[in-house]
């Protein structure tokens, strides 16, 4: 063989960058704030249905799991008033978007995201060698709606609430957004459950409108990997026809499917995790620092050091201190709108109180 692999791959792949995860440390003692898992368990119905599903010593995970998830499918149409013709079921939201990219767009076929939002819209763009176009926000996070509804991409990526500042954006809004914007429109809704509102009542009136949700945050099952889209019959029928086949494996589906049915018990991890969210932004607040008005479960924050100082030096200052004491948050070094910002995640009380603790040792430092 003469040639390297690199040499091999397709051009835009070997020039690509993949995408980088929040750290996963693998010892423990770290308080984990950097990926906006939640902090409590899933419900035991979730626990319950995959017992279930390995019992008579996991016979039946010789067999496939159902092709097209089609009774999760039945309850995710269900629990938001649709057909379950308008459900699409993915291994995780990711699934989900890379399918999007992979329906939409191409060479010629740009794609379109709002900066600051999810980094992994630009890899997934890269991937299927598509442009990728940007609409910036300024300071206020304001919907800069009319840049987007004007923008020539046949897809356009938009995150509500917003990842990673956490504001949200009202469905009047987006509503308008879809009705003039002339390629298809993905509300990345990952976050939605924490906002008390979303776009769904939107679908019957705009086919180009498609939503994004997961089971990873407010369902806690980040370690099952799924996720759906709603949207038109015909939009789900593209997607299904680039879907990779038994997509999402059999336990996957029994716990979401179980998650999906304790409506009880997740109303009242969101209503905790809302309190603690305004609990937090008040203590931030307290210290001098700028913080987002969240509607997720994490906050974006402007840290402040003792001399009244802010900016990238003294962001990097407190990510540092803190993956010191063991406290992991996630920074956004590479933009000036983001550089000056630290996302931290909703955790649990202990949590929180080791968090405040340490950035009360950083600020006196």
């Amino acid at each position: 063989m003469t040639s390297s692999s690199k040499q091999l791959a397709n051009t835009h792949v070997a020039a690509m960058s993949a995408y980088t995860p929040g750290l996963q440390p693998t010892e423990p003692g770290w308080v984990k704030l950097n990926t906006n898992e939640l902090p409590v368990p899933p419900s035991p119905r979730v626990v319950e249905a995959i017992q279930s599903e390995l019992a008579e010593g996991g016979k039946r995970l010789r067999l496939y799991p159902n092709p097209n998830s089609a009774p999760l499918r039945a309850a995710v149409a269900a629990h938001h008033g649709l057909a379950a013709d308008n459900v699409l079921i993915g291994n995780g939201a990711d699934d989900v978007l890379n399918l999007l990219l992979r329906t939409f767009c191409g060479p010629d076929k740009p794609a379109a995201m709002t900066v600051p939002s999810y980094s992994l819209y630009a890899v997934l763009a890269n991937a299927q060698n598509a442009p990728m176009l940007e609409v910036t926000f300024d300071r206020s996070m304001a919907l800069p709606g009319d840049a987007i509804a004007q923008c020539p991409a046949k897809l356009f990526l938009l995150t509500s609430p917003n990842a990673p500042t956490g504001v949200g954006f009202s469905p009047k809004d987006i509503g308008d957004i879809a009705k003039s914007f002339e390629g298809i429109l993905a509300v990345d809704e990952t976050y939605a459950p924490f906002s008390g509102q979303d776009c769904v009542g939107l679908l019957k009136e705009h086919p180009n409108l498609v939503i994004v949700r997961s089971f990873s945050k407010a369902f806690a099952l980040a370690g099952l990997r799924v996720g759906y889209a709603l949207a038109s019959q015909e939009i789900i029928g593209l997607l299904d026809r680039v879907r990779d086949s038994y997509n999402v494996d059999r336990l996957a589906q029994a716990g979401a499917l179980a998650a999906l049915g304790d409506t009880d018990y997740y109303a009242n991890v969101i209503a905790d995790t809302v309190v603690m969210r305004d609990k937090m932004a008040s203590w931030y607040e307290s210290l001098g620092w700028f913080v987002y008005p969240s509607v997720a479960n994490y906050h974006f924050v402007e840290p402040v050091s003792r001399r009244g100082e802010r900016g990238l030096a003294v962001a990097t200052s407190l990510y540092e201190f803190l993956r010191e004491q063991k406290v992991l948050v996630r920074a956004f070094p590479k933009h000036a709108l983001t550089e000056s910002f630290l996302r931290i995640s909703l955790g649990s009380e202990t949590e929180m109180e080791t968090l405040q603790k340490v950035i009360r040792d950083w600020v006196a430092a």
